[in-house]
């Protein structure tokens, strides 16, 4: 059933919306961690530095293909809050287009430059062979990643946060299934790891747009007439393109960041990447809250509810930083523990390296917080420039970070940049935010004038 989140209190709409969403981002780690766990356990910490050397790269595919495809969700939103089910035909019927010329490019592209990206992220030689094979594979199947994130974002713009969960699930379920079955009796070691990766992704997304464009007629598309192709096309990469670059900028940042822990070497790629996948925890948790108020603010910009908007941020807000305040104490608490989940038997330096991580950078969840909330509303309401602007912001930041603060502080300046790139995004988005809020005001009925 579509689901209007123009009625009814911000509060509890925004909850309702975010939670399904929050179950699908936790089995999504579920299935990124099995493949660590199972990884680790089974070949050891060279093969579990080899996956977490390539991690980064796989977040920047990924990070774009989120961000387009959330642009396409939003188009949708848009004009299901304006009422008017013609452009949303044509909405879903360019976002099917778009994502399978995106898909087509990115699988291309990442393919040839698998080699050269390890290359210039300095991957240790010893693990550099383990490394291609899973980035390789992975990178091929940036289609089926594609057009699950697709479906997903065009279900959320109309309110289901529930049938991309219920696919995700099951996608879990197998790809922990075939990481078994692919590293142990198939003796597939690490490309095993990848094509389960890869495989349950793809059920995901064959189920799910089945049932999707089953269940809602409007995502069948409809016929677009000869004049309206290209400008439908614009709108939709005006929105959506600027959003996957922006997202991609950002993980531009954390390739830096990754490359000079792999200039530290194995036990500290190690100790990094069973960090930074716990971390996920917490990137996926903001993540959902940040898809929910997107969601809603696109629905209510299109039905120009302004009023509403206002109280669905600051209910937002309220959701997102209790769930930080929570996650960096258990962060914090179990920082020492979250190892031995990767590793039988760690070394005191690969704990040392994680431990690290966590007290550098928990304590400043709430910032993140504030970043996903304000950015998620601002691209919602037809803003590219002002999130292009943070994300801009971010990476100088998250660079400089790495650079400079590393130079005094080691590895924990490392670390440091991302709390720091977060700082400076949000001090640019909130003035905005509450500038565009004093321009309703102003107005007296709430439009955006």
């Amino acid at each position: 059933m579509i689901k209007d989140l123009t009625q009814g209190r911000p509060f509890s709409v925004l909850l309702r919306f975010a939670l399904p969403v929050i179950g699908g981002n936790l089995f999504q780690l579920f299935y990124t961690l099995a493949d660590s766990i199972i990884v680790g356990r089974m070949l050891g910490a060279d093969a579990l530095a080899a996956v977490g050397s390539t991690s980064i790269v796989v977040y920047l595919a990924l990070c774009f293909i989120q961000g387009v495809s959330g642009g396409f969700g939003i188009c949708l939103g848009q004009r299901f809050g304006a009422d008017d089910e013609a452009a949303m035909r044509r909405s879903a019927a360019v976002s099917w287009l778009l994502t399978a010329l995106f898909s087509v490019v990115l699988t291309v592209a990442g393919c040839l430059l698998a080699h050269p990206i390890l290359g210039w992220m300095r991957t240790p030689a010893g693990i550099e062979r383990d490394a291609y094979a899973y980035l390789f594979i992975i990178l091929a199947g940036t289609g089926a990643t594609f057009f699950y994130n697709t479906i997903s974002n065009l279900l959320r713009a109309l309110g289901d946060s529930r049938t991309p969960l219920i696919f995700l699930v099951v996608s879990s379920l197998g790809n922990i299934a075939l990481d078994v079955l692919f590293i142990g009796p198939l003796d597939g070691g690490v490309a095993g790891a990848a094509w389960a990766t890869v495989l349950s992704q793809l059920i995901a997304a064959v189920l799910s747009t089945l049932v999707g464009v089953r269940r809602y007629d409007v995502l069948r598309g409809g016929r677009i007439e000869k004049s309206q192709r290209l400008p439908e096309i614009a709108a939709h990469l005006r929105v959506g393109f600027p959003m996957g670059f922006q997202m991609s900028v950002m993980c531009i940042g954390q390739l830096a960041m990754q490359a000079a822990v792999n200039a530290l070497g194995a036990a500290a790629i190690a100790g990094y990447t069973a960090a930074t996948k716990v971390d996920q925890f917490s990137v996926l948790i903001n993540g959902a809250f940040g898809v929910a108020i997107a969601n809603y603010a696109a629905q209510n910009y299109g039905a120009r509810a302004y009023g509403r908007i206002r109280s669905g941020v600051r209910a937002a807000l309220v959701q997102i930083e209790c769930a930080n305040v929570l996650m960096a104490a258990l962060m914090l608490l179990c920082r020492r523990q979250v190892v031995s989940l990767f590793i039988d038997n760690p070394t005191d330096e690969i704990i040392a390296y994680a431990t690290g991580y966590f007290t550098a950078v928990a304590p400043f969840y709430p910032l993140l917080g504030l970043l996903l909330v304000y950015r998620s509303t601002e691209q919602s309401m037809d803003d590219s420039r002002s999130p292009f602007a943070a994300c801009m912001i971010e990476l100088v930041m998250r660079l400089c970070g790495t650079a400079g603060l590393a130079r005094v502080m080691g590895y924990a300046g490392v670390c440091l940049a991302s709390p720091l790139a977060w700082l400076g995004a949000v001090a640019l988005l909130i003035p905005v935010y509450y500038r565009r809020v004093r321009r309703w005001g102003r107005n007296g009925n709430g439009s955006e004038g």
